[in-house]
């Protein structure tokens, strides 16, 4: 009787030993059927149009390949099985799908045929030119985009998203040689040591849409800083008051709080405030202080809280001998006034946003020489019907 309990013990030992490798096996109709031991730990890292399928190898020596399917078992590929050792991995990568999201089924084969019950990875995003088109280069600092400095130049840029995974940057040196650059995600600045100034510096970002990516992904294009622009001398503005120019709110908020050197949204009184006499649309008027044959680049910064800017124009001229406009700001007709006497519009600028951060407008190519601005304040964030608040303008020239 022991003799018998210590043999049954002794099988269920081997059996349990054995079972390790094949887990899966059953009996139907008094036929074994055999399942091939299962791969471990698998793992999916999308990529451009494709994902790479990874798992430890199963142990079972009877596996000789695996076999991977998707869109409902319509496409399949295998990989040989040519490890059982877990410290192996064993890597296939699936190509030419489309942006979608897939389930894969994995199942292991021995040389007989038999397979594996099945591993399901379920809700793999695959990427393509539709998330390329989605990315966009990483931004330069707003404030202080670049310095040009002794010997080259300094470029300055945002924090980026947190799936950057560095921009590339390309520019011309002294000497004529295109050189190449690199600056990492972690990095906010990077020194071009023997730039050229006044030649294109292009720098174009790359991402991977999830940290287990396989590829990454660069935008569909170059950003460019073109012929290094500078800072108008706001030390040389001045504030005018033209006829139907809107007032401002008090003494402390006057026009030339606009150009005090704010670099971030301020609030009250450091910032230009109007006051309620002249109903939007409303335009004020300020001099450069002198010509300038092309303006680059246009920055408004709102105040802390309210009546921010988020629609108006920008409109200049080159000399105030008649052009004074005798229609009201808000009066059918002032456009075509302003056009009779010489104001050119510059720029529309149409913010979706609470008009509070610093926004940034490029002129276009071809902006006529002016000395003097007017800006035409169409409407507010806040929906106020005569209130208008900024921090600080800033112009650049090329």
């Amino acid at each position: 009787m022991k003799l018998n309990i210590i043999s049954a013990l002794l099988l269920l030992l081997f059996y349990g030993c054995t079972k390790e490798a094949t887990k899966y096996r059953d009996y139907l109709q008094g036929e074994e059927k055999i399942y091939p031991g299962l791969p471990d730990k698998i793992n999916a890292a999308p990529g451009n149009y494709r994902v790479r399928l990874s798992w430890l190898p199963s142990p079972d020596p009877s596996v000789s390949k695996y076999r991977i399917f998707w869109n409902n078992g319509a496409d399949s590929t295998e990989v040989a099985a040519n490890s059982h050792a877990p410290q192996d991995t064993v890597a296939v990568t699936v190509s030419g799908l489309v942006e979608y999201t897939y389930s894969f089924t994995v199942y292991s084969y021995d040389e007989a045929g038999n397979r594996s019950i099945p591993i399901e990875v379920n809700n793999i995003k695959v990427y393509g030119d539709s998330y390329r088109q989605s990315l966009t280069n990483r931004f330069l600092n707003t404030a202080r985009p670049y310095e040009l400095v002794p010997g080259g130049i300094v470029l300055y840029f945002e924090t980026p998203d947190t799936i950057n995974t560095g921009t590339r940057i390309r520019f011309t040196a002294t000497d004529g040689a295109v050189r190449t650059a690199n600056i990492g995600p972690e990095e906010s600045s990077i020194r071009l040591d023997g730039y050229k100034a006044g030649t294109k510096i292009y720098y174009q970002s790359g991402y991977v849409p999830v940290r287990a990516a396989v590829d990454t992904f660069y935008t569909a294009g170059p950003d460019s800083l073109a012929n290094i622009i500078s800072p108008l001398d706001k030390s040389l503005f001045a504030a005018l008051r033209l006829p139907n120019d809107v007032g401002t709110y008090g003494s402390n908020t006057g026009l030339s709080n606009l150009w005090n050197g704010n670099t971030v949204p301020t609030g009250y009184p450091a910032i230009f405030h109007s006051d309620a006499s002249t109903a939007l649309p409303h335009h004020f008027t300020f001099d450069l202080g002198q010509v300038y044959e092309g303006l680059a680049q246009f920055e408004i910064i709102g105040r802390d809280c309210c009546n921010n800017p988020v629609r108006f124009e920008i409109w200049g001229i080159n000399d105030l001998t008649g052009a004074a406009t005798t229609t009201p700001s808000n009066a059918p007709g002032w456009k075509e006034e302003s056009l009779a006497k010489g104001w050119k519009l510059l720029a529309e600028v149409n913010r979706a946003d609470d008009g509070v951060a610093p926004f940034k407008t490029a002129f276009p190519d071809g902006t006529p020489a002016v000395r003097y601005i007017r800006i035409r304040v169409i409407s507010v964030a806040s929906g106020d019907a005569y209130y208008s608040n900024i921090s600080e303008i800033t112009f650049w020239k090329k």
